[in-house]
């Protein structure tokens, strides 16, 4: 909790920071130059009356990106037209970096907007020892549900997942959010529940999944999700363990909130898996990518997580591994004999850019040297 208050004061006092750059920088056009006198309120009045815009329009998270994007760009800007100026010996007549940081900031931001509300695929191949038949994986992530698209988006997206003709899918986690209504996540789950697979829909919980402002908020519980899912043969693992057609273990785990924000428990990665067959391959769905060294510990074999959204903002992207808070924040690494993949997840839930990556769910190609004949 405390890194997460330092984190807040931090944003709030760069953000203060950046309007009041913003509103110096923006007094340098020519239109605020006559009369000199009030010229940096008159400024000011208008940076922070455009910031209370985008707040009204996109809300307060979004309002902090824009204006942190343009206070950086511009400064970028004026030092690279103060370059420019020092190298040829003459200032610019007109404010030319001001334009420039303008022109980049909302060619940047579009671009982030773009990158966050369309859906890519992603495809990873991993390869094993074990027997196992060669199988297409889907898993999707962070959907939270209202935010850049409804029932009806979210729909367009599991027709683009069914395009894939997955084996199984592996929805990890932040399936619906705390604004997600009662009516989208009933279509929703209808949705899920109507994709054709060869193995099933599998579903384990995120941080946002069971809501954090009580079930009068949202119009639902977590318990009601579950049942809504499972209504549509959608299968909920809660530190569980399924043996799927006698091939590969698939081991849905609680999140990682349970215990950090909600006073409960879940089982260790040693507990889940002591009493399996080490010879068949075990995957491990588990929303929030900080468990890596119990689970190549476990020597479990894949471990597909959600929950950072790609570390969204550049040049931010790493800033939870560097303060520790993820193992990885976005696409494919291998510790030891287990692969892990992070997604950047299919959406949002309060911030509507991704400048740092792109939305996407993800297929995984799973093949072996010693495949168990069809």
């Amino acid at each position: 909790m405390t890194m997460w208050l330092i984190i807040m004061y931090t944003t709030l006092a760069v953000t203060g920071s950046g309007l009041l750059y913003l509103s110096n920088r923006v007094g340098k056009f020519a239109i605020f130059q006559k009369p000199q006198k009030g010229k940096i309120v008159f400024s000011a009045v208008v940076v922070f009356s455009v910031f209370g815009l985008l707040g009204v329009l996109l809300n307060f998270m979004n309002a902090i990106v824009c204006a942190v994007y343009f206070a950086m760009i511009w400064a970028v800007s004026d030092l690279l037209f103060f370059l420019i100026e020092k190298k040829r010996g003459v200032q610019f007549k007109r404010y030319y970096a001001g334009l420039a940081a303008i022109t980049g900031a909302v060619i940047c931001l579009s671009a982030g907007w773009y990158l966050d509300h369309h859906v890519w695929h992603t495809s990873y191949t991993i390869e094993t020892d074990k027997k196992i038949k060669e199988i297409k994986l889907l898993m999707f992530a962070d959907s939270h549900t209202g935010t850049t698209f409804h029932a009806e988006g979210f729909a367009e997206h599991i027709a683009a997942m069914q395009a894939q003709k997955p084996d199984i899918v592996i929805v990890a986690g932040d399936f619906v959010d705390d604004d997600t209504t009662r009516a989208d996540m009933i279509a929703t789950s209808q949705a899920l529940g109507a994709m054709k697979t060869t193995y099933g829909v599998y579903f384990v919980f995120g941080n946002h999944d069971n809501g954090y402002y009580g079930p009068a908020h949202r119009g639902f519980s977590g318990q009601e999700l579950v049942a809504e899912l499972e209504k549509n043969g959608v299968k909920v693992l809660r530190d569980e363990v399924v043996l799927i057609a006698d091939l590969f273990y698939l081991v849905g785990r609680k999140d990682f909130s349970v215990e950090r924000e909600r006073g409960g428990r879940r089982k260790s990665m040693k507990d889940l898996v002591k009493d399996l067959d080490q010879s068949k391959y075990i995957i491990v769905a588990d929303h929030q990518p900080t468990d890596y060294k119990n689970q190549a510990d476990s020597k479990v074999d894949l471990v597909l997580s959600g929950h950072t959204h790609g570390g969204q903002l550049f040049p931010f992207n790493k800033v939870g591994e560097w303060i520790g808070a993820n193992d990885r924040v976005y696409g494919h690494e291998k510790r030891d004999r287990t692969d892990f993949i992070v997604t950047s997840g299919i959406s949002d839930w309060a911030i509507k850019f991704k400048t740092g990556c792109k939305s996407e769910f993800v297929t995984v190609n799973l093949k072996s040297d010693s495949q168990i004949p069809e």
